[in-house]
């Protein structure tokens, strides 16, 4: 990082080091300087709208769908043609604006370059387009202003700085223009640089530019957000299926052209075969997942809103349910990102709360509440009378708090008495004060033991004064008051959310720029380690080599002052092995949002983050999120299953009549009655989207595993196929429109029957009921398939008999048999102990 090494400078060696003077750069000097290192903005290459348009069709599943579409208007079934059109529409839509709207979120950054700010240019103060700022610039800021560009302050007056849209706390930060004593990379730790985009909370200061542009702490994270590409778990597994079935169908629809051109000779029909094998090919194909998913994530989607939850990318409802790893700060999402008053160490607490509150400069503003962390916790400590008293004093003069001296002090006046109140860190209070050296021990080993506790502590001090006149000399010979310690309390929900994480098998990381005691207390309060020392801090990640990282960072759960950088960087190892969620908010958290899985923020985020998330939360709540995540994995579970089942019964079927079209003189079933078979099996599926999951599937993370799916399809799909076999053995002796009609009865009823057994990996009597509306579409397919080849319509269209009472008995027959064999053989695949493993 660029400032890194101004920090350890002393105002006049970075001065130096920039050839640059207090007067500012000569004009000339300054567009030399221009031309070398560009204008001061944020640039980056972004892609043109037609290409993101272009880039949507690049998918296996789209060229299926539009070979699928193809065929069904070719063979006269318009409206299975443009819903497939309609689907492929809708998808590309949806998936451009998204693609589109993350694309654009570096525009967002840009607006923290303000188009103009105060420069020392020739000797002379003057008002510059901050795109004119170059390195070794004087910029001067003062209370309200956005920093221009990155600075090395080189002189301070009461100074302090937000710097909250980068480290996510919200407590203003004191700045000096003293180095430190080595080189600091911690951008909490950086207290004499100025971060382009915070913003002055109060006091004036004299900075000397050090980057601007991409080179500064706002452009590194514009580069890293623009480079950043999500991975969408659901996504990668659909792409996966996609391109499998591509491939297969394609093989399937050569192969059975071949062999059927080969064994049949000059007695095949070859208009008649084409139209067959393609009807077969494409039989394989899951031609309702779009529908399918759409349905099971707008149900998901509307079933988080319920909860306070926006999903802006309709496919992350279903990663939610992906992610192994929940990357969060801690502020405001485990705690409640406010400090209260923990506990008073004084023999006089209302007096001490009372000195401490007075000091505060909100009072001279009779009107205002806080707008200091600390006063704040301390004015709700107070009675309604303590506060009457508090705003009873007459503030005379006051010394503001500095770094350096890490106190201040306020002469104030009541009933004609003048009182001296000095309020800061214990190690430069107790020095100010009469106590004796063991009452200072002690009093210091307090402070620590809170400090081990991740609290933050102050102490107050107090003397009578004579005059209304006072200097820094004059802090001595004080009484001591006690101290103070805050803390940022627990949400309520935190510690339940935790648990049900773990029941969940989702891991929790903190990644925090605060302090590591502060981050190590809140993660032990919550049972994230076992100890407050179990943190990595940004350093010692930086520290490490390639192949320490990696173990390091599986193995911490907390991670403090940590870099956007280096948030990034924990995201990306942590994607080497594992799905992992991110909850942002402040810019800092843009490329980090924008590489997870699925990146979620709240609500009052700063743009960019919401922009680059996938989920905004209306409440800003980890049990929010969990729950999320059990919603996800109920739609995985429900999408995996339609992939299961509906390949099952498309392998069964495409094995039995390819074989059976081998050896017939004749279709043993038309075109038209296999697209008939598709559009009534896949009818019910619809509603797999509402069906109830069993509690066992919950328990665990599942990705899409095309070659375990594959596997499942390729068994229980042999198991129809055998079945249909025993149809077609008992039918094949009677008219080809007698098996064509019984064939298609027996297909549709088995496979429906597939539906109930596996739809769950129990045994059907154990599983949760399926849902009603699961069931009550079944029970109209299974009509369908029966009524229809007594209708002039099915014997017109489709080309179907009526079937005899005596064949549909042989059928039921059939089909329950299949249903008792495929339970029986699932037990064996799916033991219990395995059912438990793979979840």
């Amino acid at each position: 990082m660029e400032f890194t090494k101004y920090t350890a400078l002393t105002a006049e060696q970075a001065l130096k080091k920039l050839a640059g003077n207090k007067k500012g750069l000569s004009a000339p000097e300054a567009q030399v300087r221009l031309k070398k290192f560009g204008f001061n903005q944020i640039a980056s290459h972004e892609l043109k709208w037609w290409h993101i348009f272009f880039k949507q069709f690049n998918s296996p599943f789209i060229y299926i769908l539009f070979f699928a579409s193809g065929l069904a208007l070719t063979m006269g079934e318009k409206i299975d043609g443009f819903m497939i059109l309609g689907f492929i529409t809708i998808n590309v839509i949806i998936s451009f604006i998204q693609e589109y709207h993350s694309a654009k979120t570096i525009q967002l950054l840009r607006k923290f370059i303000i188009a103009r700010c105060h420069v020392w240019r020739s000797g002379s103060e003057c008002l510059l387009d901050s795109r004119e700022l170059v390195p070794g610039d004087i910029a001067v800021v003062e209370t309200g202003d956005i920093i221009p560009a990155d600075l090395r302050f080189i002189e301070t007056n009461a100074l302090t700085v937000n710097e909250s849209i980068l480290t996510g706390e919200s407590a203003p930060v004191w700045k000096t223009k003293e180095p430190t004593k080595q080189p600091m990379a911690d951008i909490a730790a950086a207290k004499n640089i100025g971060f382009v985009g915070t913003t002055m909370v109060s006091g004036r200061a004299l900075g000397v530019v050090i980057a601007t542009g991409n080179a500064t702490i706002m452009g590194e994270i514009a580069v890293l957000t623009a480079s950043a590409e999500r991975t969408s778990p659901f996504a990668k597994g659909i792409y996966d299926f996609s391109r499998f079935i591509m491939k297969m169908t394609i093989t399937i629809l050569i192969l059975l052209f071949t062999i059927n051109l080969l064994i049949k000779g000059a007695n095949a029909n070859l208009i008649e075969l084409t139209l067959f094998s393609i009807a077969l090919a494409v039989s394989v194909i899951p031609e309702a997942l779009p529908l399918v998913t759409t349905l099971s994530l707008s149900t998901g989607a509307m079933r988080l809103a319920r909860r306070h939850v926006v999903v802006k990318r309709l496919t992350a409802v279903e990663d939610l349910g992906s992610i192994e790893i929940l990357c969060a700060d801690k502020t405001g999402t485990i705690t409640e990102n406010k400090l209260a008053v923990a506990q008073i160490n004084s023999p006089e607490p209302e007096k001490c709360l009372l000195m401490a509150t007075i000091t505060a400069s909100f009072l001279t503003e009779k009107k205002t509440d806080p707008n200091n962390a600390f006063d704040l916790a301390l004015w709700q400590k107070l009675t309604a009378a303590t506060k009457a008293e508090a705003r009873a004093y007459t503030r005379v003069n006051e010394i503001p708090f500095d770094p350096d001296r890490r106190k201040n002090s306020v002469l104030v006046k009541i009933s004609g008495q003048l009182q001296l109140i000095v309020r800061g860190a214990p190690e430069a209070i107790l020095a100010g004060t009469n106590l004796r050296l063991s009452e200072k021990k002690e009093a210091l080993n307090w402070s620590a033991q809170e400090g081990l506790l991740g609290r933050r502590v102050i102490a107050v001090a107090n003397k009578a004064f004579s005059s209304t006149n006072y200097k820094i000399k004059d802090e001595h010979n004080l009484i001591f008051l006690g101290m103070i310690s805050f803390f940022d309390p627990l949400k309520t929900t935190s510690q339940k959310a935790i648990n049900k994480a773990e029941h969940l098998g989702v891991q929790i990381k903190i990644l925090t720029g605060d302090g590591p005691e502060v981050a190590g207390a809140v993660a032990k309060q919550v049972g994230l380690i076992a100890n407050a020392g179990q943190v990595l801090t940004g350093k010692q990640l930086d520290a490490m080599d390639e192949t320490e990282r990696l173990p390091a960072v599986e193995s911490h759960n907390v991670f403090a002052r940590i870099s956007p950088t280096q948030k990034y960087e924990i995201i990306q190892i942590l994607q080497k092995k594992y799905a992992v969620g991110f909850l942002g908010e402040g810019i800092n958290d843009a490329p980090a949002l924008k590489i997870a899985n699925v990146a979620i923020a709240v609500d009052k985020a700063a743009d960019i983050a919401r922009e680059a998330s996938d989920i905004i939360l209306l409440r800003h709540d980890l049990k929010v999120i969990i729950d999320g995540v059990q919603s996800g994995r109920e739609i995985f579970c429900n999408t995996i299953k339609y992939l299961e089942i509906t390949l099952i019964s498309n392998f069964g079927n495409f094995y039995a009549i390819a074989i059976a079209s081998l050896v017939l003189l004749f279709l043993p079933m038309l075109p038209v009655q296999i697209l008939l078979l598709n559009l009534l099996s896949d009818f019910p599926m619809i509603a797999i989207v509402a069906d109830s999951v069993d509690r066992q599937e919950l328990k665990r993370p599942r990705i899409y595993n095309v070659h375990e799916v594959a596997a499942i399809a390729i068994l229980f799909g042999f198991i129809s196929t055998v079945f249909d076999f025993i149809i077609f053995a008992l039918f094949y002796h009677a008219e080809p429109s007698v098996l064509q009609t019984n064939w298609f009865i027996g297909s549709v009823l088995t496979e429906l029957a597939l539906i109930f057994s596996m739809r769950t990996k129990l045994p059907f009597w154990r599983s949760r009921p399926p849902s009603l509306i699961l069931g009550g579409l079944t029970a109209a397919a299974a009509l369908a398939a029966i009524i229809i080849p007594f209708t002039i319509f099915g014997q017109t269209v489709f080309k179907f008999i009526k079937p005899s009472s005596g064949h549909l008995l042989i059928i039921a027959g059939v089909v329950l048999g299949y249903f008792i064999i495929t339970e029986t053989i699932k037990k064996f695949y799916f033991p219990p102990k395995t059912q438990l493993k793979n979840l």
